[in-house]
């Protein structure tokens, strides 16, 4: 019989509804049984792209003995980190301040009734290996120490509690403080920890930190510093060349296991790649290189083939996984690419991807990655399309179709970028319809759900999810103006501020006012595998202020910098988000306001469009439209396109002439 969790709308979770473990999803049911019953809870956290997730499921929770022992000791709760980051944030902190040791996943936690945690751990052996104690003893023994020993647990869960108290930031600067000074320091942090060989920050395993990425880009424009710009284009190249990218089908897995970008974890996550598709963009307008101009037209392809549903909505992830072996789908048996191809196509394939070397993989297999340039580009293309067209006839891994609003709202950024620099109308169509499902579906009487799967929205919508999106309705009105895109953003920040800011201290909470009451509401500033939501927050509020006049945005922006400001001095590693928009803070944005014919409008944004200029927003409002804040609504004269260039209220002279915009577009005041 299937548990409770066959009800719920994530895949993760339906994954373990057969199990004979008795799980709850988290909330009041099962909250309630375990201070009813004086029980323990077991919290397992996980996501279903998750390869060690598996791998305890098949050991341990499948398993008919451990599951009793299980039921019989604890309330067994089971979460999806993709539909409960706030749980996750809270246990995986929780994990770090009880063992000292990076957390990850599965997580596996033991908590009091009231959700404090006292013991946990990540991935447990079925047995004791890996210098760990097997599954069921260890469950035995955690049982053991509530029974006799919760003086010491309580004592225990005090202390716990009051090192969350003492991890709320506590900043006390004044926006007139704000200098550069962190940011150098933060780029001084990037270049002793890039790795000049290989592209990327720090050993193995390496993660693609999109966020640091952007901020070496954008230091080039500011001024022109080619170390920036070498740390950004060299990490993005020897991706984009290695195995972490899917060199057949497209898109990036989530990070590689050696420092090379050689051999990836093989689940490929939304969020890693609407930011990278968005940094290959900015790439390409910084170096013209037709690399990131391909790779970007091969992971757009992905995205709108394998990851948008019908509805327009994009699902969250691709497993590992596939007839339950990690990366069995990606990987070749060089015989087997041999047999596909005419002999002078394997030729050329096997130089490129190096198989006339020894082979990279487990068994004597193949991932590819680039060796060398290839000898004849037309065989090349001939042969990657028969070499795909079987492995498509594989058994594929398995989807999470999950819809986050969250991981949506940075796909559509990037794919609006994408689109506006490479001219691709698709690419933003494909953004735009992505937008109107969260419109349709997720956007429920002036409130976000957080998650949708089988026409079920569902459970409240946290900061990244509000803040990710507003930045994602900025950057789509630069790829085609619309109205109502301006009114949602607004919509959105206006619940941003009377949810989540905190009006006193400053900066965001994680969660809403309205939300449950945890053990903890975190106010996160470091960015992790996803930017962060109080950086993101800032950066949008001030770009927003600029485009309406709406002066409490950009307050709201200013406090949680302040907030945030001494600790980004102090410690600046890991604040790339934050350090973006403090950045835009000492030196507002440049917007150009372009008015006129909208087939005019269209041909001057493309020209603007492959300029690589990150703090400068370029909006076409075709004459006629309505209802715009005074700072757009621009007067429009005979000329067929009229440009204003201007800094918050400040601007120039119109301008009708492009190429004069163009000229004035390389000064200074313009960045």
């Amino acid at each position: 019989m299937p548990n409770r969790l066959a009800h719920e709308t994530s895949p993760y979770l339906q994954q373990h509804a057969g199990n004979p473990v008795d799980w709850y999803p988290w909330g009041e049911e099962a909250l309630a049984r375990a201070r009813e019953e004086d029980l323990p809870i077991l919290l397992s956290v996980g996501y279903s792209a998750c390869h060690w997730c598996h791998v305890m499921a098949h050991e341990s929770f499948e398993d008919e003995k451990t599951a009793a022992l299980m039921n019989r000791l604890f309330v067994n709760i089971k979460v999806d980190r993709e539909e409960r980051p706030d749980l996750d944030q809270i246990y995986q902190t929780a994990h770090q301040m009880l063992s000292q040791k990076t957390g990850g996943w599965p997580l596996t936690m033991f908590l009091a009734p009231d959700g404090t945690p006292f013991f946990g751990g990540t991935y447990f052996p079925p047995k004791p290996r890996y210098g760990m104690p097997g599954f069921p003893e260890m469950l035995e023994r955690v049982a053991a120490i509530w029974r006799e020993r919760r003086g010491e647990v309580d004592a225990q869960g005090e202390q716990v509690r009051i090192a969350f108290s003492r991890m709320q930031p506590k900043g006390s600067a004044h926006a007139s403080d704000f200098d550069p000074q962190p940011i150098a320091e933060a780029m001084s942090n990037l270049r002793e920890n890039f790795d000049p060989d290989s592209g990327g920050w720090g050993e193995a395993p390496k993660f693609p930190h999109p966020t640091d990425i952007e901020l070496c880009l954008r230091r080039y424009a500011h001024d022109g510093d080619g170390q920036a710009l070498g740390m950004a284009d060299l990490t993005l190249e020897r991706m984009a060349l290695g195995g972490i990218y899917d060199q057949l089908g497209g898109g990036f897995c989530r990070y590689s296991t050696d420092g090379t970008w050689t051999i990836p974890h093989f689940e490929k996550m939304l969020y890693d790649n609407g930011p990278l598709l968005y940094l290959l963009a900015d790439a390409h307008a910084a170096t013209g290189k037709a690399l990131y101009a391909r790779v970007a037209a091969e992971t757009a392809a992905w995205v709108m083939r394998e990851m948008q549903s019908p509805e327009g909505g994009y699902y969250s992830s691709l497993d590992a996984d596939s007839e339950g072996v990690e990366g069995k789908f990606y990987v070749w048996d060089k015989a087997e690419i041999e047999d596909l191809l005419a002999p002078e196509e394997f030729a050329v394939f096997e130089r490129h991807y190096g198989l006339d070397g020894e082979p990279n993989f487990e068994d004597k297999h193949w991932h590819l990655a680039v060796a060398r340039e290839a000898d004849d580009e037309a065989l090349l293309a001939s042969a990657r399309a028969k070499v795909l067209a079987a492995r498509e006839k594989r058994i594929r891994p398995g989807r999470d179709e999950k819809i986050l609003v969250s991981w949506n709202a940075l796909m559509v950024r990037g794919m609006a970028r994408a689109g506006r620099v490479f001219g691709n109308a698709e690419w933003i169509a494909s953004a735009r319809r992505a937008l109107a499902f969260i419109r349709a579906t997720m956007w429920k009487d002036g409130r976000l759900f957080a998650t949708s799967k089988d026409g079920r929205a569902h459970l409240n919508a946290y900061l990244d999810d509000y803040a990710f999106l507003v930045d994602a309705l900025i950057e789509l009105l630069q790829s085609g103006f619309e109205p109502g895109d301006l009114e949602f953003a607004q919509e959105l920040a206006d619940v941003l501020l009377e949810q989540f800011e905190d009006p006193e201290a400053g900066g965001f909470f994680f969660t809403g006012r309205d939300h449950e009451q945890l053990i903890h509401r975190p106010k996160p500033g470091h960015d992790n595998a996803t930017p962060s939501g109080n950086g993101v927050a800032a950066f949008a509020l001030q770009r927003l202020a600029a485009l309406t006049g709406e002066e409490r945005y950009r307050a709201a922006a200013e406090r949680t910098l302040e907030l945030f400001y001494p600790t980004m001095r102090e410690y600046p590693a890991g604040f790339g988000s934050l350090m973006i928009a403090l950045e835009e803070s000492i030196a507002p944005p440049t917007s150009i306001i372009l008015r006129g014919e909208r087939e005019a409008l269209a041909g001057w944004a493309r020209s603007l469009a492959g300029e690589y200029r990150p703090s400068t927003l370029v909006l076409a409002i075709p004459s006629g439209v309505q209802g715009l804040p005074p700072v757009l609504d621009k007067p429009v004269d005979n000329s067929p396109v009229n440009a204003w260039v201007c800094q918050g209220v400040t601007c120039l002279l119109p301008i009708s002439d492009l190429e004069t915009l163009r000229n004035t577009c390389k000064q200074a005041v313009v960045r």
